[in-house]
């Protein structure tokens, strides 16, 4: 470890917001130059405040920041830029209808932005990261691990002293996680620092140098990498020991809830044909781009292109979300800030939404009592941290959140549950309890279709994994039967082929 002067440090940091919330309860913290700092905590520990005071975005109310040994007080998120701290934020914020090229340099003067020089920029930027996008593409038009790395692109192009990176891995595949990885180790040999915020305990473990964990606002411990281990960070985390429900295995007599018949859609899926079961789980592999979301999305009914039949109980469901949801069939997609939830709502509403006709009489009346007492049975069963069901989803941690994009399908019918990547993003007490929500809903008969980045969720998750690879199923396995490594050339079209049945799935 290198013994010099520190880049940062936190003295006795605290936050306290005017409703008495204590986000930071006196956190001490060093990060030197050259190394990377791994900052861990469960959603709701303090780790976004403290990401928020280091960017200029809020204020400390107590507790002190040294840059370079010299005290610093940051008002706003430009005078982090010039003092050489970029933020990689989790909610990147870039603008839709602009190209690659001028959101990587979206802080700096327009003027320039499609100049020569920004280009060659780019292209070194993109070359030295081992990722490649058009540089005149709208970012619209990208999947939201493409736009991570766009955030990441621009992380680079700051050139700062130190990099704080929250969740830059959440919403990426295998290969694209190897990418950031390396360009993590890279920056640190080039004598920068990184603040690495991540869930993925592997992670840590695999590239920091020191690590802090923060709970309820404070520092619970603070380490050299090496000394720890994925228990002890755990531990250290939830303030306790995790516990998970077993996997049930799912009878071979179990009927079919869900037949998928040569469901296509132009540009986007081959012909994919499958079925699932009650009770079972069925996990969807591939890397960015292999068309597992857009999968989800046709059997949702959400793409007017797709043909082809889903079939609930035997009976085919029409094209459309509505019919979707009609027969039992609830997606909780990736993106769920802006496809799942609608900020100014209350909770209540959010998790009723879907579901009004069942909350109302003659369909006209609102029955708000039985609303909000079904919403708070499914506060209850997910564990949401929240005052009552009258707050809102910006008054939630990421983690809450994304159990309340779960939540909202629990106050209605469901027989197909559709989650895209549920567990990106948060911290392992609120992985765990999503994941064992599933695995209960599971065992109530539900059929479960799991996209999942993170191959080991669907190894362990999962009666049977679909891998997909441009737009189609190219191969199928039992969970049991298969390890990470398979997984992955399979995605990427080597996997060698196996004696027995047909890769390929047909409808049961």
């Amino acid at each position: 470890m290198p013994h010099a002067a520190p880049l940062l440090r936190l003295e006795h940091l605290a936050k306290v917001y005017p409703n008495g919330t204590a986000a930071l309860r006196g956190v001490d913290l060093i990060v030197e130059s050259g190394t990377v700092h791994g900052l861990l905590g469960a959603n709701g520990a303090g780790k976004s405040t403290l990401i928020r005071i280091l960017s200029g975005a809020t204020e400390a109310t107590a507790g002190r920041i040294l840059w370079r040994d010299t005290a610093v007080h940051w008002r706003h998120p430009a005078q982090a830029r010039t003092a050489g701290v970029a933020t990689l934020h989790q909610q990147i914020p870039l603008v839709g209808t602009l190209s690659v090229l001028e959101n990587v340099f979206l802080a700096e003067d327009g003027w320039a932005r499609r100049a020569g020089a920004q280009r060659r920029r780019l292209a070194a930027l993109m070359d030295a990261l081992g990722y490649h996008l058009p540089p005149d593409q709208p970012l619209a038009m990208l999947p939201i691990g493409a736009r991570q790395m766009v955030g990441l692109l621009q992380a680079l192009a700051a050139e700062a002293q130190l990099i704080v990176m929250d969740e830059p891995t959440a919403s990426l595949a295998a290969p694209q996680r190897q990418i950031v990885h390396a360009a993590i180790r890279r920056l640190a040999t080039e004598g920068r620092a990184i603040l690495l915020v991540t869930h993925f305990l592997d992670e840590v473990l695999a590239l920091t140098d020191t690590v802090t964990v923060l709970r309820d606002g404070a520092a619970v411990l603070s380490a050299e990498t090496r000394s720890v281990d994925e228990e002890v960070l755990a531990d250290a985390i939830a303030g306790r020991s995790i516990e998970r429900v077993a996997k049930r295995p799912v009878a071979p007599s179990a009927r079919s809830v869900a037949e998928i018949d040569r469901l296509s859609s132009p540009g986007r899926l081959a012909p994919c044909s499958f079925a699932v079961r009650a009770g079972e789980v069925l996990g969807i592999a591939g890397f960015l781009g292999a068309g597992r979301s857009e999968l989800l999305h046709a059997i949702f009914g959400a793409d007017r292109d797709a043909r082809g039949e889903v079939r609930v109980h035997g009976r085919c469901v029409g094209r459309s979300a509505v019919a979707a949801v009609r027969a039992g069939i609830a997606l909780v997609p990736e993106d769920r800030t802006a496809q799942a939830l609608v900020p100014g709502m209350a909770l209540w509403q959010n998790m009723t939404l879907a579901h009004l006709g069942r909350f109302s009489r003659w369909g006209v009346i609102p029955r708000t009592r039985a609303e909000q007492s079904a919403a708070a049975a499914a506060v209850r069963r997910l564990h949401i941290k929240t005052p009552d069901v009258h707050a809102t989803p910006g008054d939630l941690s990421g983690g809450n959140a994304q159990k309340l994009s779960v939540a909202r399908w629990l106050c209605g019918p469901v027989r197909l549950l559709l989650l895209d990547e549920p567990t990106a993003g948060i911290d392992i007490g609120a992985k765990a309890q999503i994941l064992d929500q599933v695995r209960a809903l599971a065992a109530e008969g539900v059929a479960v279709i799991l996209v999942d980045s993170e191959l080991k969720v669907l190894l362990e998750e999962a009666d049977r994994i679909l891998v997909m690879r441009q737009g189609a199923i190219v191969a199928e396995r039992a969970a049991t039967d298969t390890d990470e490594q398979e997984l992955i050339r399979l995605a990427a079209g080597i996997g060698r082929r196996r004696s027995g049945p047909e890769d390929r799935p047909q409808v049961r």
